[in-house]
């Protein structure tokens, strides 16, 4: 087992005036040969947009893309007629599928959005686009970890195109769970949303995150001040 903690003050930024941007592995002009990604899961941004500002209409395609509003809100339309505002604690989540259009705003005139933008790989191309939305205060609970998506749709998740698994946990101070290890799913990567959080030895704050290679043990999460958290459970790459 292999564990590497990836520090918020190395990811790659962007400022754009409207968007500030910070990138935990390579996107747009941001190239991190050592970040490329994590197996499946390719894309980790994290966004503040400007009141007022946004992505216009733009494409994407054989992707599977999760985003979550930590505080503002934003208002996304896509080709599929799909039209709503994304409020702080809520998760959207869209499979591109074959290809599907979209646009992302932050309609406020005085309120900054903050967010986190994940990626992954389909475990096959194609396919028809979907989409929808989590509010996660009525999904999750305090000091558990919750089951959010799968390649399987188990414990009432949504049922995405790659076998992984995409776990929401909240611990209040000095509360702890353990994570133990799945062999289908053998690669982990913890992303810290909000708070302090210590994985055994390794201290992480807000915005880092953790790579765990081939994990084979239990892996103690203990909050060191109450903290947000992602966990990604990953399948071995595809020969």
């Amino acid at each position: 087992m292999r564990i590497l903690k990836r520090p918020s003050e190395d990811r790659g930024k962007a400022e754009h005036g409207w968007l500030h941007a910070r990138f935990t592995f390579s996107f747009a002009d941001y190239h991190d040969e050592a970040h490329n990604g994590f197996h499946s899961l390719i894309v980790m941004n994290n966004d503040i947009i400007e009141p007022g500002g946004g992505f216009a209409m733009h494409p994407h395609e054989n992707a599977e893309i999760f985003t979550y509003v930590m505080s503002g809100q934003l208002e996304h339309k896509d080709s599929m007629g799909n039209g709503s505002v994304i409020r702080a604690g809520d998760l959207q989540y869209m499979s591109a599928g074959s290809g599907v259009r979209h646009s992302e705003f932050n309609p406020s005139t005085d309120e900054k959005t903050e967010l986190y933008q994940v990626w992954m790989e389909p475990r096959e191309l194609g396919g028809v686009p979907s989409y929808s939305e989590k509010k996660l205060g009525y999904v999750t609970v305090s000091n558990e970890l919750k089951l959010l998506f799968s390649g399987n749709g188990r414990e009432e998740s949504t049922e995405i195109r790659q076998d992984a698994e995409f776990f929401f946990g909240q611990l209040d101070q000095n509360r702890a769970i353990v994570l133990r290890p799945e062999p289908d799913l053998p690669h982990v990567w913890i992303q810290v949303v909000s708070g302090k959080l210590q994985a055994d030895q390794t201290q992480l704050e807000q915005a880092d995150g953790l790579a765990i290679e081939e994990m084979d043990q239990a892996l103690e999460l203990r909050a060191k001040e109450c903290c947000a958290f992602f966990v990604f459970r990953l399948p071995p790459d595809k020969k």
